[in-house]
Parts: C-alpha cells; structure tokens; sequence
C-alpha cells in the first residue's frame, strides 16, 4: 500500500488531521490500535479555547458544538471558602471558551470520516515504523492476523504516551522532561444541572472544579492522595468533600446524584523535545501532557494538528518550509501551555507539604488578581489562548 500521509493513532489528533488533510486532497490513512468503541468511550477534557472553536467551524466540524456546546465568559475562582474571583474574558478580550466534551468531538469526527470514506484501520496491532530519517518511510501493522506494510511520504506520530512513535526517535536526539505532581483528581460525571458557571476551588481540603458536558450533565472534580482508589470515595464522601471546598451559595445550586461515571487520575506534565525527526512528526499527547488544570490537553493538540496540516500541505504544494518549523513553533506554544498549567496548579491545589504561610500566599495572590485588570487579562489570554502562529514561511 502507499499513501502520501501515515498517521499513528485515531484520536482526535490523529482523527482531526485525517479529515483536515483529506480535505485537502492529500491521500491519508489512520491506524489505531484500539476499537472504535473504546475510543469513544474515553472520558477527557470538555473546556476549547476560542482558536479551537473556530478551527473546528473552519474544517467543518462545528454544527453540533454550536447547536449543544456551552459558550463560557468567566473564569471563576473560588477561595478561602467563600470568596469568588469572576474574570471576564470576553469583556477583557473579546473571546469566550466553550465547553464541549472530547467525547462528542470524537464523535463528529467519527461522523465526519464515515461521510468523506476516508481510511480508518482500528485494531491495527503491533504498528512500527521504518526508515523515518529516510525520504522513503514505511510503516508495519498487523490486523486481523496478517502483516500489512504502508510505504508513505510523511509519518504523523498521535498515539499518545504510550504510542510507538514518540520511541522511534533516536534516544540520542531525543530529550523528554517530566514533572509528577504528589495528589491526583477524583473525577466524577454525575445526570444533575451543573452550576452555570466553570469554577474552581482554592481551599485548605484540597482542589475542586465544577464544570459541565450538557444541561443535565455535570463534570466534576476534587484533589485526592495519589494512593487513594475509586472504591475508597463513595457518593456520599464525594458530595461532602465537594460541598465543604466551594461556596454555600454555589453549593446550594448543585443537587446530588448518584454518580455515572468516577475515575482518578495523576497530574503530571511531560515534553518531548523535538516533536520531528526525518519524515516523522509528533502531535498531541505523544509529544506532551500538560495536568487538566489550565484546560490545555486537547487545545494542544489541535495547535499541533493546525501547525502540522499546514505545513504539509503546503509541502505537498512544493514550499517544505512550514515542516522544517513545525517542531521550534508547536514547542514554543506547548511551552507556554505547559507553563501556565503548572503556574495554575501551584496556585489552587494544597500541596502535602505546604504550610499556613504557603497556604496564605496563595490567597494574597487570588486577592491581588481579583484587585488588578492586568493579572486578570494575562490570566484570561492564557486560558483562553493565544493567536496561532504562521508556520509557514513564503
């Protein structure tokens, strides 16, 4: 087989960058190694920056978020119990945030590759790649007990951490940074109105989120040991943990439910420098995790598959300067992601061995960006997201 684009993993990196480039004419295929139905089933981030928003509208994938997706103005921070930070970042900017499940894009760009025909194997086990620091890169798979070979021009690696891609590149070469966090988050997804507002909890319990997939859908979270298992949090254990860290008034507005879905995951953020080596390049997960604080996960993932459908079409169109960038700009904004997700983090979790002092200057802080326009503009600029670069150069 031959394809001028082989792409490792069917998430919505790998999924996203399909249907991109087959838009484009450029002869595309996909291999995951899961099915489709586990892939679909995955619970992940629901909070896109602006710049996602309207790539999905530009690609043609933004009927269904606009028509279910939840527009956000305000990012709202909740501390000491009862004071609420409220940031505006559409009066401060001009942009909002929408909160739409990855589930749900994961969905439509399912739909939207059932519609085009284009070429998604799952279950495409024992995938390898070769010769990518050649001109002529080849890709192995097994699927349903045969042995399949793609020969192809590029290679784009989003199998995500654990993928075989992210290895393929020389360990020599390659240079990966890693920061554990010592706590995780007990997730749950509970069929009851969430608040109308995305907040978050500073307090001396631990970190909290409320957050939301749909009108009678909420996402939420609180900071637990990273020993802790799912059976050791009852309904009833979570509810009061989560009630004691936000406000009365915000609890008040929330009415327990039996829980539908509850996992616990660690925080940590990792890098891979550089996100290319030959004709392979990295997107999304494979290269870096970023911990859910700042909402950037996925955002970043869509940045990479925007630098990196860029720049190979424009290869494909003759001018290959977009591909020799894509590793020093897709880093420069994952870099910034990964900065502002630690620094947001540190500023809302309770750490195991933070003291009262630490504890108080966290709060200073909270009270210096509720007093001052500037902290609360660079605050929202990142969460929001920054304008994308031009990767490609004339």
């Amino acid at each position: 087989m031959k394809k001028q684009v082989v792409i490792v993993g069917g998430g919505p990196a790998g999924a996203l960058l399909l249907h991109i480039l087959h838009r484009a004419g450029i002869d595309a295929i996909v291999l995951e190694r899961q099915t489709r139905e586990y892939v679909l089933g995955r619970i992940r981030a629901g909070v896109l920056e602006w710049g996602t928003v309207e790539l999905l509208r530009r690609h043609g994938l933004g009927a269904r978020m606009d028509e279910v997706g939840t527009p956000k103005d305000t990012i709202n921070i909740a501390w000491k119990g009862s004071e609420l930070l409220s940031v505006d970042t559409h009066e401060l900017l001009g942009k909002r945030m929408m909160v739409y499940g990855q589930t749900m894009i994961q969905e439509d760009l399912y739909a939207a590759s059932d519609e085009a025909g284009t070429h998604l194997v799952f279950e495409a086990e024992d995938v390898a790649l070769h010769d990518i620091d050649t001109d002529s890169p080849w890709i192995t798979y097994q699927h349903d007990g045969t042995e399949v070979r793609i020969d192809c021009d590029y290679v784009a690696g989003c199998d995500g951490f654990h993928g075989a891609s992210r290895p393929t590149i020389p360990a020599s070469i390659r240079r990966e940074m890693i920061k554990e966090y010592p706590f995780g988050w007990l997730g749950v997804m509970a069929e009851t109105p969430p608040l109308p507002m995305l907040m978050y909890a500073n307090h001396e319990r631990g970190f909290a989120l409320c957050s939301s997939r749909n009108a009678n859908l909420a996402r939420l979270y609180v900071q637990c040991p990273l020993d802790d298992t799912v059976d050791d949090w009852s309904d009833d254990r979570f509810w009061d943990e989560l009630f004691a860290r936000i406000p009365p008034e915000q609890a008040a507005q929330i009415t327990p439910q039996p829980t539908i879905e509850k996992s616990i995951a660690p925080l940590r953020s990792f890098v891979s420098e550089p996100m290319s080596h030959g004709r392979l390049f990295l997107a999304g997960d494979a290269a870096h995790i970023v911990p859910p604080t700042g909402a950037k996960g996925l955002n970043l993932a869509v940045s990479d598959v925007h630098y990196l459908s860029e720049s190979l079409i424009a290869a494909f169109n003759g001018n290959p300067s977009g591909l020799e960038r894509y590793s020093e700009i897709a880093l420069r904004r994952v870099w910034g992601a990964v900065r502002f997700s630690w620094w947001l983090t540190g500023l809302l979790h309770r750490f195991p061995d933070q003291t009262d002092f630490d504890q108080r200057a966290q709060e200073q802080e909270l009270l210096y960006i509720t007093g001052s326009e500037a902290a609360q503009r660079s605050l929202s600029e990142q969460y929001v997201g920054l304008p994308f670069e031009d990767v490609v150069t004339a």
